[in-house]
Order: structure tokens, then sequence, then C-alpha cells
């Protein structure tokens, strides 16, 4: 862009406008003029250094060539080496003894044959020739003695066997059967039983306490109640009278899954109200 003057016509560059309402002293005008220099020398200065980095290792191996040839001579010459070993004589076996042999008589196999054409060599050995030696498919003199070779018999056991004992597993407690556990008359019978045998501790009444108390317990497969222990209670002999009302109670149904009776948990609630 131009500007022109009475006198003179003078080029104004793109920072000389933006800086031509502003301060210049400030440093900005400064950068902006040498930021394209600075950035061209630093991509040229890059550019070098990357050339240098590739070309090192040539000029390394045109500077140093002998220190790699003496490398590679003295490789060469320690694998080519070879250490002469002494001759040793082989060292002599000792002799393999041969193992004795048992006499043997010849016991040919059973064939049957006319009476006319009986011959020796098909009879079977005697009971005196199988005393000296054992029956085999020839007949042999042995190079040792009989009993020698023997196999010697076997002993019965020495350790006391002891018998397994077989312990009974226990019954598995379910918590939730297809049929659950049930008082004998159903849950009327079971409040009229507790309103009948359930009696107020004193001290309960004296205090007055009031509340419930929830036992926990397993009925058996034969309806009996076991493990009768109390989840949360209230006190004052409220929680012992009703572990005794529950001692008390006759025996129940019990609950079943697939068709057969199981044991099963159950929680009862017993309430102690004050009139």
């Amino acid at each position: 862009m131009l500007r022109s003057t009475a006198s003179t016509t003078v080029a104004l560059s793109y920072d000389d406008i933006i800086f031509q309402t502003r301060n210049r002293a400030y440093g900005a005008f400064e950068l902006r003029q040498q930021y394209r220099p600075t950035l061209t020398r630093a991509l040229w200065l890059g550019i070098g250094l990357f050339l240098l980095g590739l070309a090192s290792p040539t000029f390394y191996a045109r500077m140093w060539p002998s220190d790699s040839a003496d490398a590679s001579q003295f490789m060469e010459e320690a694998t080519l080496t070879k250490v002469d070993q002494p001759d040793e004589p082989p060292v002599p076996l000792p002799p393999v003894e041969q193992a004795p042999t048992v006499s043997t008589v010849r016991n040919p196999p059973l064939v049957v044959m006319p009476e006319v054409d009986v011959v020796e060599d098909h009879l079977p050995p005697t009971t005196d020739q199988l005393q000296q030696a054992t029956s085999g498919a020839e007949t042999a003199e042995g190079t040792g003695d009989l009993e020698a070779i023997i196999a010697p018999e076997s002993s019965g056991p020495t350790i006391q066997e002891k018998a397994l004992e077989i312990v009974a597993k226990p019954e598995e407690v379910f918590i939730l059967v297809e049929q659950q556990p049930e008082f004998p008359g159903g849950m009327d019978a079971l409040r009229t039983f507790l309103n009948n045998n359930l009696k107020y501790p004193r001290a309960a009444t004296s205090a007055g306490i009031s509340g419930r108390v929830f036992i926990s317990f397993v009925v058996n497969t034969d309806g009996s109640l076991t493990d009768l222990q109390v989840l949360k209670g209230i006190g004052f002999g409220c929680d012992e009278e009703a572990i005794r009302v529950m001692q008390k109670m006759p025996h129940w149904r019990p609950g079943k899954q697939s068709g057969r009776a199981v044991r099963v948990k159950f929680n009862l609630p017993i309430s102690f109200t004050l009139e």
C-alpha cells in the first residue's frame, strides 16, 4: 500500500498498517518484524541437524576404519582357534556275567494220537523229572542251582488295615421350600396354644415391658423342634418364657421339598402385650 505526500512516496508493510496508530516502542512491533526471519533460521537449523544425524555413522566409519578391521580379524582368529585334546585310551567295560539258568524238561503239547503211534518223545515229563528241573519247550541242562534262582514267596501284608469309619452326612437345612412347616391345625391353633400356655413374667409386668420376641428354630423331618435361639428379645424374663413355651409345643408338620420331608429353619415372633 502506498502513502502519498507532497514531497515523497513511501511503501507501507502490513505491520506498518496495523501499528499505524499504536505504540511501536512497546515491543510487539519489533517481535512481528523478527518473526519470519527467526522462523526461517530455525527451519534451516533443524534440517541441518537432521542431515548431520543421518550422516554421522558414515563419518564415524571413515574416520576410524582400522579399529573395526582389527576387531573383525580378532573375532575371526578366536573363532578358528582349535584346542588339541590329548588322546586317552578307552575305559574297558567290566565283563557281563551270564545269569544262571535252570534245567528244563521238554513238555510237548497235548495231541490226541492213535495208541499204536505213541512214542517216547510225546509223553509228558514224570514226577521225578520235575523234581530236578522245570517244565519247558525243550530239554536242557542248567548252569546254576535251581534253589538259588527261584523267586521268593510273596509275604503277606505287614501293615494292618483299618476299617474306614463312615460318618453320616448331616441333613441339609433349608430356608425356603415348596411346602413350609406348619403347626398342627394351622396358625389359629398356634395362637390358641400360645394364649393358653404363655405366662407373662412378673418382672416384665412390674416394669411395663411389652413387645415381640423373635425365636429361630429348625423343624426336623419328624416334626420335632431343635436349635431354639432368641434372635431378638425384650428381656425381663420374656425371652426365657418364649423358649419354654416353644419346648412344650407338639411336633409340627415337616416341610417338604420335591415331595420328601426335609429340615427347615423357621422364625416365629411371640408377642407379649399388657392389657
